[in-house]
């Protein structure tokens, strides 16, 4: 499972929060692994499943 960089950042925007969006897109890489950024993503408050975008090959 991965997660899109896009998905996070727009999640992150519609919450108002754009200083967090402009961080993760400058830091993180294009795809995310789950289970490696799962403390960021437990930080930022996001839904793992609800943001994944494809299976991982």
């Amino acid at each position: 499972m991965r997660i899109a960089r896009h998905r996070i950042v727009d999640a992150l925007r519609e919450r108002g929060q754009l200083a967090r969006a402009t961080w993760v897109e400058r830091e993180l890489p294009e795809w995310v692994d789950p289970a490696r950024h799962s403390g960021l993503l437990a930080t930022l408050r996001l839904d793992p499943a609800a943001l994944v975008d494809a299976p991982s090959p």
